[in-house]
């Protein structure tokens, strides 16, 4: 047993730490100072701000108001607290817009000077440098300045860049006139858009363009921001500024221009589109001598002035045959500018002459495919716009169509617009599909699916039950491909896609797989161009060769561009193309069959039918068309089976006729009953056409047959006999 140890008195704990009294009550002194010190200052802030408001009450008794004096008062009072607060709300809208002030160099933006070339050689068109300092503003004709101040801005000298009489007098005409008769923008604001921003119709726009327009009042003089509009406007013609129309329109130095020239040059500031005179010559002298009465109306000019140009107008040079592929030159120009990044001796020399890969015929044929389609079913299906691109299958763009009019917008839909693209990106989902183990014919039920509180509906509100995927895509069931995503994943769609050709970001939603996120109609032909190919990625290019002004080439794309890499399996590949072959055979775009050639593609519709695509391709070309409208209102039921696929087939008709047919890979035409050779004349054609080049159409190879045996059978004749035996018919028609 143990003895609990006694505490030792020696070993007992110490007494606790007392805090001397002086020391804790300099702590409470100093919290209790600090509380008065608030207390006292918040009191004395009070008082003064009472004693404020009590003196300025005092003040405006004095001048106290009555009756409408004080209605008066207080409706200004609340306009300036109101106006305030709306001017920092509208001024913070415009900070996007402030961003491209911050280059040093947005008054050079386009320092190119590119003269494009097609691809057989032949100059298409010009691009680049568009601030023409060699004509300094004194030595424009004073006609033409004239001209343009009474027609855009008659205050520019007189405000700030935006001139509220002039917006309240174009709000009033436009007013009694019941429309849009007056533009109420400055001449300072016009140059702002043509610098900083796109033609866009929204009120965001228009306050950055108001915003700028003080930006650029406060930056330069007067004459600086004139001659910049007047070398930035763009005036018809793929022309920008007056110097560069000049030439264009009267092959004369601007400084050679009469008063009706410059009238008529003034004219197309507004709608150089509807004013061209190499397009519309009446509509552009009846617009100069509306500039002519302004110049008079604005006491610039006299009549007896101006009565010599009203009875001699203007005689443009004729270039009504002439139609220039402006959409595409524009896209041609930013390839340069990219190439140029990466390439020092074309970053150097900033003169250069570019050979394109654009056919001229096809592109007037795009055209007219598009302008044709949308003159004829454009007012009776609501459907203001379209555009095409169509490539040779190793992404060489041959025809664009960026919109229907140059001249009135140009914004180029092919490129820069994005849209959905429905139905037409279901081939991304079932070729991932057939990278992740399916087949053509794997059976998948077309039944309905739900995913959280959605479910697609097909086009027709109905069900088949068990189909193959060949049938599910040839009939563009919908909810197939959602099935098929929830199997492997939408990311594996995602980078099919990406790997295809697509390039802008793919939201990754649940309806990602039947076409919600938007694309462009540039990425669209390229991604279908690696069906065309046999799997290869095809990037869209527009440049064969780069020369600078002495003749050295400074690029060139088949030495320069790497060879192209296979992202689809071969036989995955011609799966796709036996699938989309049926699509134009059997499915929803037969409207788009050509007589005798294999043609495969893709039709898509979105809601409310705002987007209608066919994509298409042969052997030869891939096409993508879009229709719809830019303010993304709803078309009168369009799908992609009817005006797109209608405008592939017009172009692609002419695109085809007289060519060597290059054969769809996976596909044979003979297996296709449409295009099937069983008569016995089938079989002797096809005799004929391997003992002929295959570039000869048969109808040109059986007059050439002809032709032959007319001259053999001559050669007989005279051997026999001095009389001549007169050619057939078929020979006298081709002489």
């Amino acid at each position: 047993m143990t003895d609990t140890p006694k505490p030792d008195d020696t070993e007992a704990p110490a007494p606790p730490v007392v805090e001397p009294p002086v020391k804790r009550h300099r702590i409470r002194r100093f919290f209790l100072a600090v509380d008065a010190f608030i207390d006292t200052a918040l009191w004395r802030s009070g008082a003064a701000i009472r004693r404020v408001f009590e003196g300025y009450d005092a003040f405006l008794r004095r001048f106290r108001a009555k009756g409408i004096w004080r209605f008066l008062a207080e409706l200004s009072s609340d306009g300036l607290t109101y106006g305030l607060a709306g001017f920092i709300v509208v001024l913070a809208f415009a900070q996007p817009a402030f961003e491209a002030t911050r280059y040093a160099d947005w008054k050079t933006t386009d320092d190119f000077a590119v003269t494009f070339l097609d691809r057989f050689g032949k100059e298409i068109g010009r691009r680049g440098i568009v601030l023409n300092d060699s004509v300094p503003l004194e030595e424009i004709p004073d006609s033409l300045v004239k001209a343009a101040l009474a027609t855009e801005d008659r205050r520019f000298f007189s405000h700030f860049g935006i001139d509220f009489v002039g917006t309240f007098r174009a709000m009033v005409e436009n007013a009694r006139a019941g429309g849009v008769v007056q533009g109420g923008s400055t001449l300072t604001q016009q140059l702002a858009k043509n610098l900083f921003l796109t033609n866009e119709r929204s009120l965001s726009r228009k306050i950055k363009e108001a915003y700028l327009a003080l930006w650029l009042e406060a930056n330069l003089s007067k004459q600086e921001i004139l001659k910049l509009y007047l070398d930035r406007a763009y005036m018809g013609g793929g022309v920008f500024g007056v110097t560069a129309a000049s030439e264009f329109y009267f092959n004369k130095n601007v400084r050679e221009l009469t008063l009706a020239e410059s009238a008529m040059l003034a004219g197309l500031f507004k709608a150089p589109g509807k004013y061209a005179p190499h397009i519309n010559l009446p509509a552009a002298r009846a617009r100069a001598n509306e500039v002519l009465t302004n110049m008079v109306q604005a006491g610039l000019l006299t009549e007896g002035q101006v009565i010599g140009a009203r009875r001699n107008p203007a005689l443009a040079v004729d270039r009504s045959q002439e139609q220039l592929p402006e959409y595409f030159l524009d896209w041609a120009l930013d390839e340069v500018k990219k190439l140029a990044r990466r390439n020092p001796a074309l970053a150097r020399d900033r003169i250069v002459t570019v050979r394109t890969t654009l056919d001229p015929a096809l592109q007037r044929q795009a055209d007219l495919a598009v302008e044709t389609i949308l003159r004829e079913n454009g007012k009776l299906r609501d459907v203001g716009e379209a555009a095409l691109v169509s490539m040779i299958p190793d992404g060489a763009v041959v025809a664009m169509v960026g919109g229907r009019s140059y001249g009135e917008s140009q914004f180029n839909r092919a490129v820069n617009a994005l849209r959905q693209p429905g139905s037409s990106f279901k081939p991304f989902v079932y070729m991932t599909a057939f990278m992740n183990g399916y087949e053509p014919s794997s059976i998948v039920p077309d039944r309905p699916v739900w995913i959280g509180n959605w479910s697609p509906k097909n086009y027709n509100r109905s069900y088949r039950g068990p189909v193959t995927l060949k049938l599910a895509l040839t009939k563009s069931i919908n909810t197939i491909p959602v099935r098929l995503s929830l199997d492997f994943g939408r990311d594996k769609i995602i980078e099919t896609a990406y790997a295809m050709g697509l390039t802008h970001e793919l939201e990754n939603s649940i309806s990602l797989p039947i076409g919600s996120s938007e694309v462009s109609v540039i990425d669209m032909a390229s991604s279908y161009s690696t069906f065309a190919n046999g799997g290869f990625k095809a990037a869209a290019y527009g440049i064969l060769e780069v020369t600078n002004s002495n003749g050295k080439v400074l690029y060139r794309h088949d030495q320069d561009e790497p060879a192209p890499i296979r992202v689809l399996p071969e036989d995955k590949v011609h799966w796709m193309n036996d699938i989309l072959v049926n699509v134009v055979e059997a499915g929803t775009a037969r409207r788009a069959r050509i007589d005798g050639v294999v043609a495969a593609g893709k039709t898509g519709t979105t809601n409310a039918y705002r987007d209608a695509w066919f994509v298409g391709y042969t052997g030869n070309f891939t096409t993508a068309v879009w229709v719809g409208n830019d303010d993304f209102t709803s078309t009168r039921r369009v799908t992609g089976g009817s005006l797109p696929a209608m405008t592939w087939q017009k172009y692609n008709a002419f695109a085809h006729n007289g060519i060597e047919l290059a054969r769809m890979p996976g596909v044979e035409a003979d297996s296709l009953p449409r295009l099937a050779k069983s008569s016995p004349s089938r079989q002797e054609d096809k005799q004929v056409e391997t003992a002929q080049p295959r570039v000869l159409k048969r109808r040109t190879q059986d007059l050439l047959l002809r032709i032959g045996e007319d001259l053999a059978r001559l050669r007989a004749q005279k051997s026999a006999s001095a009389a001549p035996i007169a050619p057939s018919s078929d020979v006298t028609a081709v002489q």
